[in-house]
């Protein structure tokens, strides 16, 4: 062939080259456009029939014809997994991390929702394992830390959750100080479970050493001088607690004035309650000194004192207990009905007495240092109609 005509044919070869490669081109992606969303209706087809076994094979086929879907595919695991199904999610975690040519931050994002499956079903080491992989991903590491601290408490591993609570806390900049303080207060109580006291009080020591509000160490302190039989020091040491949370007095009064009453200083018991309830209005402290005035001075005595608190203090616990300093001297007839009035008071107590956590409003009749609600430490306090939202959140 003249190469003359080779010249011409050139340009016509190569515009023709590309026209059928952008034709091929439109073709394929309008294919993609085509069966992209046919295949997720058939899948979510399957979802709404209740078939979320098929609707799954439907979604991994679909994964793997198109590796744009990732983010589909992480959010109909999710929804598996708020549903519930956590068998279901794992399944499409485990296919999308199986893929080869995953971008790492895909990947970062797979194993962290696989790690929130392991942890949901109760499978703690894989779920630690998978977190502490995405703990240092730009966009995994406060929720991942935030799993391995709730892992490691519900493992009891107070030495892993302290230090995870401490990175935690570099990493975001909030207050982690008193958490770190009940964890060494759990390793406390387990100490003197197994009657090492000594450890127990240094445990309790190094707690106030990270939060000096921590009443929980307080109070273990205070036991271990009452172990010694020191009851001074022991009272010196439960005092403490009303300048750390003046809420919390109450659970020592009467810890302070069994070591009173046991070096017979009772005078200074009736000083320290006084001096402490002109301070804060609290039922505990004013029923504590009835107790004392009653001693001291007779039934009389502390009928006035109650009833003098109950004027400027109206509250259901200070009636009960001026119908029982009646009740020591009235006459059977009158016993009876002080005894019905006294019975109806004690059931309006139950119900508006107790424990309440400062941050999900959770009741219980006991003091907890963990909510069992929200988990959130040391945010339950005494409660009562009186007291109710008084209480700010940590």
């Amino acid at each position: 062939m003249d190469p003359l005509w080779l010249l011409l044919l050139l340009p016509i070869a190569m515009v023709s080259g590309w026209v059928a490669a952008r034709l091929d081109q439109r073709s394929r992606l309008q294919h993609k456009r085509q069966s992209f969303p046919q295949a997720y209706i058939e899948g979510l087809n399957f979802l709404l029939n209740e078939q979320p076994d098929k609707a799954i094979e439907v979604f991994i086929k679909a994964l793997e014809v198109d590796p744009e879907t990732v983010e589909t595919h992480l959010a109909i695991g999710n929804l598996f997994r708020r549903r519930g199904e956590i068998e279901r999610a794992t399944r499409i975690h485990q296919n999308l991390i199986a893929r080869p040519h995953l971008e790492k931050l895909q990947r970062y994002q797979a194993l962290f929702e696989l790690a929130q499956d392991y942890h949901k079903a109760g499978l703690l080491d894989r779920a630690e394992n998978l977190f502490l992989e995405v703990v240092d991903a730009p966009l995994h590491g406060e929720a991942a830390l935030n799993n391995l601290v709730d892992i490691y408490q519900q493992e009891k591993d107070w030495n892993k959750a302290i230090q995870t609570c401490k990175k935690l806390g570099r990493l975001t900049g909030d207050r982690t100080d008193y958490v770190i303080a009940q964890y060494y207060c759990e390793q406390a109580d387990q100490a003197e479970a197994e009657q090492d006291y000594e450890l127990a009080e240094n445990l309790a020591h190094r707690a106030l050493s990270v939060d000096k509000t921590c009443v929980r160490a307080t109070m273990l302190l205070g036991k271990a001088a009452l172990r010694s039989n020191d009851h001074l020091e022991a009272i010196k040491i439960w005092r403490k607690v009303e300048s750390q949370d003046p809420h919390l007095l109450g659970e020592v009064v009467s810890l302070i004035a069994a070591s009173f009453t046991a070096v017979g200083d009772e005078s200074g018991l009736q000083m320290f309650l006084q001096s402490a309830l002109n301070r804060h209005s609290d039922m505990t402290l004013m029923l504590a000194l009835g107790e004392v005035i009653e001693r001291k001075e007779g039934n009389k005595a502390a009928q006035q004192f109650v009833l003098d608190w109950l004027r400027s203090h109206p509250s259901a616990a200070g009636l009960e207990r001026l119908i029982e300093l009646r009740l020591a001297e009235t006459g059977a007839h009158g016993q009876r009905d002080l005894e019905i009035l006294k019975g109806i008071i004690s059931g309006l107590i139950e119900q508006h007495v107790g424990y309440a956590c400062s941050r999900c409003g959770f009741r219980a009749k006991s003091l907890h240092w963990q909510c069992p609600s929200c988990r959130r430490w040391a945010t339950i306090k005494p409660f009562s109609a009186n007291t109710e939202g008084q209480y700010a959140e940590r």
